[in-house]
Formats: C-alpha cells, sequence, structure tokens
C-alpha cells in the first residue's frame, strides 16, 4: 500500500479495496483465483498506521497491520506484522506462530524506487525462517515500470538468496463516466527462482477519504 507524506498540521483516513485475478507477493502466488484486497489507513504528519488484507473464493485469508513514518530525503522507515485469521492470533512461538514482523527501508524519487526488507523472527505456521531478506528495486517511465526483486528465507524455494521478481506493470484509468474512472494495472511478473510465470489484472475499488 503506497505512503505519502503529510502535511504536520493534517490527519486524515482512508478505505478502498482492489480486485486483483491473482495474488502474487514477491514473485511467488498466493491462494488461487481471484483476490478481493480491502485495505484501511490513517495518516498525519509523517506517521502512517493501517491495515490490508487478502481474501480469496478459496479459504485464503491474510490480514496485516503496518505503520511507517516518513524520514528526510524521500526515506520511509516502517514495519509490518504479516497474520493468517485461521491461525490463534496471540500465538508468537517459533515453531507454531501466526505472525512475522518485518521492518522496512524504503526510498522513492520521482520514478525510481528502492526497499529493503527483514523479518526479525522465525513464525513456523506461516512459513517465515526469520532473518528472512528482500530487496527490490524498481523505474517508471511514462507508460510503463519495470521492477526486480531478490530474496531469502520465505521469498524462495530453497530458502537461499536468489532473484525471485522480476516484472513489467502497465497502469491506466478506465473512464466510466465524466466523474468517475477506474485505475486497471496489469503485471507480468517472472520468478527465476522458481521458475514461473504470472499475468495478473487489478481494479481499484472505490476509495473513501476524510481528513482535517
Amino acid at each position: 500500500m503506497p505512503l505519502s507524506a503529510q502535511d504536520d498540521s493534517s490527519s486524515s483516513w482512508s478505505a478502498g479495496a482492489d480486485l486483483v485475478t491473482s495474488f502474487v507477493w514477491r514473485g511467488t502466488r498466493l491462494g488461487s483465483g481471484p483476490h478481493l484486497q480491502p485495505g484501511m489507513e490513517y495518516s498525519t504528519g509523517p506517521f502512517t498506521a493501517g491495515a490490508w488484507g487478502s481474501f480469496d473464493m478459496n479459504g485464503y485469508e491474510e490480514v496485516d497491520l503496518y505503520f511507517a513514518f516518513d524520514l528526510p530525503g524521500g526515506f520511509t522507515l516502517g514495519m509490518q506484522d504479516y497474520y493468517l485469521p485461521e491461525l490463534p492470533y496471540f500465538e508468537y512461538s517459533a515453531a507454531d506462530g501466526a505472525h512475522a514482523f518485518e521492518v522496512n527501508l524504503d526510498w522513492e524519487s520521482d520514478n525510481v524506487w528502492l526497499s529493503a526488507n527483514y523479518i526479525i523472527n522465525e513464525a513456523g505456521a506461516v512459513g517465515s525462517y526469520g532473518n528472512d531478506l528482500y530487496f527490490e528495486a524498481g523505474i517508471s517511465f511514462e507508460y510503463f515500470s519495470l521492477f526486480m526483486g531478490a530474496g531469502s528465507g520465505w521469498h524462495t524455494g530453497s530458502g537461499s538468496f536468489n532473484v525471485c521478481n522480476l516484472g513489467l506493470e502497465v497502469t491506466h484509468d478506465i473512464a466510466i463516466t465524466e466523474l468517475f474512472s477506474v485505475p486497471v494495472t496489469g503485471q507480468l511478473i517472472f520468478n527465476p527462482d522458481m521458475e514461473q510465470m504470472f499475468l495478473v489484472a487489478g481494479f481499484a475499488l472505490h476509495t473513501f477519504q476524510s481528513s482535517r
């Protein structure tokens, strides 16, 4: 979910949802079939916090919490909690843990972004090894974006560090009326580590935002 700087005197709540043909996360497909991905977010000054989820029609459920701080120079520092609702919420053991906690450091300019991510704990029920790494770089052009990601731990089949996420993304707004349009995103994703390719389309549904 994108984060953006807010004026120090303002705060806002927002909510919305996406519909995607399949859920491919960092080069790995999760669940099966289409997913509905709702989210809600609160921002005030440099601080942002929110919740995001993904649900298919075949039993896959994910609910993540996150927070982040905007830093000078285009940097963002935050943390995300990956959780699957089928698991007991207060289970934090290494063997059966239901939460994987990840520290995120991102940098973004007008058309380039970099991301470094580190899982700090082992959580057997959600599949994190602990010390899992993921790095991603991307560049956007007028009509499309390119990205490349590499990781270790739960990001790759062997657990060793490898490139796992190469992609091309195209986004276009489809006008429904003069005042309403639907952003549509298409992604072609290749995972060299798993030798798999995916083609995904996503549709942004209505977003509500209130600020003061």
